[in-house]
This record gives structure tokens, C-alpha cells and sequence, in this order.
């Protein structure tokens, strides 16, 4: 991979910032990032830190990028794209905003179809992130491989050949985090109620999600059969697991991540209309 891609950023907030972070000095020189945001003093800390060129508005730099990455509010992205178009020309559109179909964002810039849509997650802010991608057929295998190259930069990536399994993506995925946070609020609370401090539920409700996650990464077993070696019938995990089932918990999880493909795919339309 060369190191003289030039990438602009739309947009300088959290997501964009580990972007960034991940690329500057790495996949590219921090001189050949061009952030446009409204927020000076985000600016200011970007060019600090990785020494980017700024600005608080789309300017003739974003002419010079080979990406653009679109990392603005989806309730902003038509605006923003409507500023963007006379600036365009053979540029790779890179899109992490969530709820913004790529066939849309082509009709807003007149026809352009050298687009790639991705659905990131926040751990991508300690460069542990997944990001599902799909691309338009405009996209060149270089292109292609670039914005994997930069989506990479904060973990890893999936790539998808229908823009419709975003939507899953996100429920999976992009929302994913919240879900885990909620099970690891579950766990501290209930050790708190069983007379553990709430330093020490903390403590062992952590470690015990980034342990079981990492070993399930590492093994070659699926994951129902480390659930079973944990699980002696009869036993105290046996019981919790039959409670969780006669609660419906599993159920409901499934029920909830389909909701949020639902939304998901409700927001695309939403965010798309004329």
C-alpha cells in the first residue's frame, strides 16, 4: 500500500478521530488528511496531534483527496453532500454514517457510483472495531482495497455483496456494544445484590466478557461447545442458564437485534426520500 493516499474527512468527530489516529504516520503521512469540520477547536486538536491540514468548511483541498470520508450525522449528510458535489470528481466516497443507503448518497452527487458504504462500531476507538462494507459498482479494485486498507486501520473488516445486510450489520455489530454494556450492567448489579462491592462486581463482570470473548476468538470450537464445557448439568451455570432460558432471555435478544435491523433499514428510507 502506498503512502501518499490523500484522504479527506467530512466531519472531525470520535469515529472520525480514530480514523485518523489509525492512518496518520501509518497508511499515510498526517499532512495527506484534510479535515473539514465546524468545530475550530476539534480542528485545532486534530493538527495538533497528527498533524493534518484543517478547515471549517469544504474547500478545493477536498479536489486533491483520492477518498473522502463522509463522517457527519446522517440528519447533516444531504447538506453536507449537496456542498461536497462541486468539489467531486473521480474520488472514492467513503460513508460511515449510519442510516444512509449508498444508492441514495449516488443520486445526491449527480450519478457518482465510487461509493463505499460501511457500518463501523466505538470500539474502533481503541482499535478493536468491525466494520461491514459493501461497495457500488463504481469502485475500482485500488479503491476497494484502499478503504479496506483505512477501515483496517481500527480493526476488522466484512464485506458484504448486498447493501440490504447493513442492516443486520448494524443490529449485530454496530449496535452490538450497547448490548454487551447492558449484560455487563446485568452482572454488577447482580453481584452487588449478592454483597460484592460495586468495585469488585465491576471487576469481575469485565474481565469475565473480555476473557470469554477473547477466548472465543482464539478457539477453534464453536461457541455452544464452550458454553457446554463451562456448563456441568446440575451444576451452579446449568442453573443460571436454565433461568435465562425459562426467562426467555435468548428469545428476547434475537427479538431485539431484529428490531434494530428494522430501524435500520426505516432510517435508510427516511434519511433517502426527496
Amino acid at each position: 500500500m502506498q503512502n501518499d493516499v490523500k484522504i479527506c474527512f467530512i466531519g472531525g468527530g470520535n469515529m472520525a478521530t480514530a480514523l485518523i489516529g489509525g492512518l496518520a504516520g501509518k497508511l499515510t503521512a498526517g499532512a495527506n488528511i484534510h479535515v473539514v469540520d465546524i468545530n475550530p477547536d476539534s480542528l485545532q486538536k486534530l493538527a495538533q496531534q497528527f498533524g493534518v491540514t484543517t478547515a471549517t468548511q469544504i474547500d478545493a483541498a477536498v479536489r486533491q483527496a483520492n477518498v473522502i470520508v463522509l463522517a457527519v450525522k446522517p440528519q447533516q449528510m444531504k447538506d453536507v453532500v449537496a456542498q461536497l458535489q462541486p468539489q467531486l470528481s473521480s474520488q472514492l466516497i467513503l460513508s460511515i454514517a449510519a442510516g444512509i443507503r449508498a444508492a441514495d448518497l449516488s443520486r445526491w452527487l449527480n450519478g457518482h457510483t465510487a461509493i463505499v458504504r460501511t457500518m463501523p462500531n466505538t470500539p474502533a476507538l481503541i482499535g478493536k472495531g468491525i466494520a461491514g462494507m459493501v461497495a457500488l459498482q463504481g469502485v475500482s479494485p485500488q479503491q476497494r482495497s484502499v478503504a479496506d486498507a483505512i477501515m483496517r486501520a481500527v480493526g476488522a473488516t466484512v464485506w458484504l455483496d448486498d447493501e440490504a445486510l447493513i442492516d443486520p450489520v448494524t443490529a449485530v455489530s454496530g449496535s452490538g456494544p450497547a448490548y454487551v454494556f447492558y449484560f455487563i450492567e446485568a452482572m454488577q448489579q447482580a453481584a452487588q445484590e449478592m454483597g460484592l462491592s460495586p468495585e469488585q462486581g465491576t471487576q469481575l463482570a469485565i474481565a469475565t466478557f473480555v476473557g470469554a470473548a477473547q477466548l472465543a476468538a482464539d478457539s477453534t470450537e464453536p461457541v455452544s461447545a464452550l458454553r457446554d464445557k463451562v456448563t456441568s448439568k446440575g451444576g451452579t451455570t446449568y442453573a443460571a442458564l436454565t433461568s435465562m432460558e425459562q426467562s426467555g432471555v435468548k428469545a428476547a435478544i434475537v427479538k431485539a437485534m431484529k428490531a434494530a435491523a428494522a430501524r435500520g433499514k426505516e432510517l435508510g428510507e427516511e434519511f433517502g426520500r426527496e
